[in-house]
């Protein structure tokens, strides 16, 4: 791209601010529009972003009117009959998507993706950590906060260049990478794709897509054709036999782990990752086997130990804001059931004999009516449930749709709840171990129901 401004429709994503950041790195020019304000949107303007909360064209810099200068930008999370989009593509204007883009500044340089419906941020934020701890080089766009970086931007040397895949709207198809992982492949974003099968058939056209000689690395179960014969493909697993794995595992105290890495040129033992749960040590086993594909190799196992032990993860992956012998409040990104269902068993190995109450915002209609049913499963593994309203994100309502229908199958003590009155009424309830979980704007509570949690 030749042009010196950009212009991003829903600047405050995740992905979104990445790319804005690293725009605002390299010199450009930039402004976008979001909804709402967020921690995010203000840490833009403060690096010299211009952003406004209203769809109204008259709010749009007039630097960025000229077309022969700026470039589009936007998330399909941006409804199609929004009134600035709608003038760009009126007037003429260059206009990507931001998959399109990270397609773009990937080219030239060594892609290590992470794919998959859960598992993405971890495991690549991990990665960004071991390469720049052990390798000393690499730079990353991140689906999470990395709280070692303390952004979801890693500017690094080399040519190394860590992404999350995004299987939504079929956006790691713009992707053409060396080294992949791919944690998990079930059913999710099934208006986008209408059937499982379909989606499925998504994830081999990617794997089709790693470069000749390139690797694949996923996970031991993971039901997903592989085409691709010009590439290397190892599964991986949490402890169950395979090219990697962990073993030895002992729980220590607070929820933390030690345990050995197999890899198929030894054994690296010893390690404790710097965040706790079982989930995460099978996330390290992918972050640490993308790092040895890369090299072939992990010579210097002390350096990869410590860079583990130091790893501080994501925020919203697995967060305690509360973490006492009488008290526990931890908050996770979990949108999908089966990472809800990691998480809840992994928290109730961490705290044996002890009472979890589990806090669930539903994301999106289309996957509380696709997946109602394996959300009440995963959500019976806690003790407690309490149900927020869903939060629609991009949606309309679907008539017939709403928190009921989990909550009716839930058999466990269970109770809805506005997120307005969340704190208040977590501060009513007899709690032990308390988790929230969602993808929406329940993170909004954290601290309120931190305080109420941390005051027993």
């Amino acid at each position: 791209m030749t042009k010196d401004r950009v212009y991003f429709l829903g600047i405050g994503g995740i992905g979104m601010s990445a790319l804005a950041r690293y725009f605002l790195h390299e010199g450009w020019q930039v402004a976008g529009y979001d909804r709402t304000a967020t921690d995010l949107t203000r840490r833009l303007e403060a690096e010299g972003a211009l952003v406004h909360y209203e769809d109204d064209i008259r709010l749009i810099p007039e630097a960025f009117l000229d077309k022969e200068r700026t470039v589009v930008v936007y998330t399909p999370a941006i409804p199609a009959d929004h009134s600035e989009q709608a003038m760009f593509r009126a007037e003429g204007f260059e206009i990507k998507k931001r998959s399109q883009v990270l397609g773009l500044l990937s080219q030239g340089k060594y892609v290590m993706a992470v794919a998959g419906t859960h598992g993405k941020t971890s495991t690549s934020t991990l990665t960004a950590w071991l390469n720049y701890a052990v390798s000393g080089e690499g730079s990353a766009f991140l689906g999470g906060i990395s709280k070692n970086f303390s952004s979801n931007l890693v500017q690094g040397e080399g040519d190394r260049f860590v992404v999350e895949a995004d299987e939504f709207d079929r956006s790691f198809l713009q992707l053409y990478p060396d080294a992949v992982v791919v944690t998990s492949a079930d059913a999710d974003h099934l208006d986008i794709y209408g059937t499982h099968e379909k989606m499925k058939e998504a994830f081999t056209q990617f794997i089709s897509q790693i470069k000749a000689g390139g690797v694949l690395i996923i996970k031991k179960g993971v039901d997903v054709a592989i085409t691709n014969d010009k590439i290397s493909v190892y599964r991986y697993s949490y402890n169950e036999e395979c090219d990697f794995y962990a073993k030895n595992v002992v729980l220590l105290e607070g929820g933390y782990y030690r345990y050995d890495i197999v890899t198929p040129t030894g054994v690296i033992e010893g390690c404790v990752l710097g965040i706790p749960g079982w989930v995460n040590i099978e996330n390290s086993v992918a972050a640490v086997a993308l790092l040895w594909s890369v090299e072939r190799n992990i010579a210097d196992h002390e350096a990869l130990r410590r860079a583990l032990k130091a790893f501080s993860g994501v925020k919203r992956r697995f967060e305690f804001y509360v973490n006492t012998p009488t008290a526990v409040y931890m908050d996770d990104y979990a949108h999908h059931p089966r990472e809800l269902a990691a998480t809840i068993t992994s928290v109730k190995q961490m705290f044996p004999s002890r009472k979890v109450t589990a806090i669930f915002q539903p994301h999106l209609y289309t996957r509380t009516r696709d997946l109602y049913e394996e959300f009440a499963e995963a959500l019976n593994e806690a003790d407690e449930v309490v149900l927020l309203p869903i939060y629609p994100a991009r949606e309309l309502p679907i008539e017939g749709v709403t928190t009921e229908i989990i909550a009716n199958l839930v058999t466990k003590h269970c109770r809805i709840v506005e997120r307005e009155e969340l704190a208040q009424e977590i501060g009513k309830m007899d709690t032990d171990v308390v988790v929230s979980f969602g993808a929406g704007n329940i993170d909004a509570c954290c601290e309120a129901i931190a305080k109420e949690v941390a005051a027993k």
